[in-house]
């Protein structure tokens, strides 16, 4: 479903519409850590989160009718943002259904670019399921196109040129990665990083990062089927609450990703402070995981060439302050 030759169509089409982000170093963390560590800074990305790289990819593929009708997916901010600005570009009219309790400077900045919003109460229930349930009925009575933000090939496809941007850096400065550490929500990224490695990389080791709270992925790849959230799990990583890993990047990556790890809310808050005052760089509690587990679980990674997918930087100042003011 997600071959080579897509993973080559969506390089090409991406590449010239997002921002190359750099693979950051610092001694600093080499010493903390043990190991060479890199981190792709891709807070930097435009809208603040890879999820540009799929959405824009996603939208590309649009018949001319769907692009006249619009499309509408759901999101809890970063998907939702992303979409927002790919269908601007693209002269296509774009719903996004969010969470009411996601976090307001998301729902601010997808109304900024453009796309309609609709919010959704979800009480006890996982309010990833009830936002899809929501935009599922909203495709259907305005006939629009249907988008999901992670269990879609061609959005697989999209975020696979985030690892290429490494695998081609990496051989610009020699380098042999040992293990990439990549956050896991719904499995878009992963998927496409695994993939990217698969097929253009040197046999690196895919590592799923989750928060303790939700490791849905952690536990489907010992289990070999997808599990499941329940309700709407306590963390701060508000971008990595999806209810299960998706169908088709589970399918895709399942045999690919090496291993499942978890780190708490306070690895993640410390995480995010060190990014800002080592390398100078904002990351929204998602965007700071996959460097709060290298930190955590330094034992593991001695000696080792790391990179960490900083996937976002979608925080607001006020709530950057308030995460990164208690760190023990």
């Amino acid at each position: 479903m997600i071959d080579k030759a897509l993973l080559e169509q969506a390089w090409e089409t991406v590449r010239g519409a997002v921002r190359w982000t750099p693979l950051l170093h610092s001694d600093y963390l080499d010493s903390v850590v043990g190991a060479r560590v890199f981190l792709k800074a891709e807070s930097l990305q435009i809208g603040g989160s890879f999820k540009m790289r799929g959405a824009f990819f996603r939208v590309s593929r649009l018949s001319s009718e769907q692009r006249s009708r619009g499309v509408v997916a759901f999101s809890s901010g970063n998907f939702a943002q992303a979409l927002a600005l790919a269908g601007r570009r693209a002269g296509v009219p774009v719903t996004i259904v969010m969470p009411h309790d996601a976090p307001q400077r998301k729902i601010e900045l997808t109304r900024r670019a453009g796309a309609t919003v609709v919010l959704t109460e979800h009480g006890s229930r996982n309010r990833e399921e009830v936002a899809s349930e929501r935009a599922r009925e909203i495709a259907a009575e305005h006939a629009f196109a249907l988008l999901h933000p992670f269990d879609d090939p061609l959005v697989v496809a999209g975020q696979s040129t985030l690892m290429r941007e490494v695998l081609l850096d990496a051989q610009r400065e020699a380098l042999r990665i040992d293990a990439i550490l990549c956050p896991v929500g719904g499995g878009g990224l992963i998927a496409g990083t695994a993939l990217a490695e698969k097929h253009f990389g040197q046999g690196a080791e895919v590592i799923a990062v989750e928060p303790e709270a939700c490791d849905d992925m952690r536990r489907s790849l010992i289990s070999h089927k997808r599990e499941r959230n329940v309700g709407t799990p306590q963390t701060i990583c508000d971008a990595m609450q999806a209810v299960s890993p998706g169908a088709v990047p589970f399918e895709a990556a399942e045999h690919l990703i090496a291993r499942g790890i978890t780190v708490d809310d306070a690895a993640v808050r410390r995480a995010m402070r060190l990014a800002f005052e080592e390398f100078k760089i904002v990351l929204e509690p998602s965007g700071a995981i996959a460097l709060a587990a290298a930190l955590e679980r330094r034992a593991e990674f001695a000696n080792r060439t790391l990179v960490l997918l900083c996937c976002g930087g979608s925080v607001s100042i006020d709530d950057l302050l308030r995460l990164t003011a208690t760190t023990h």
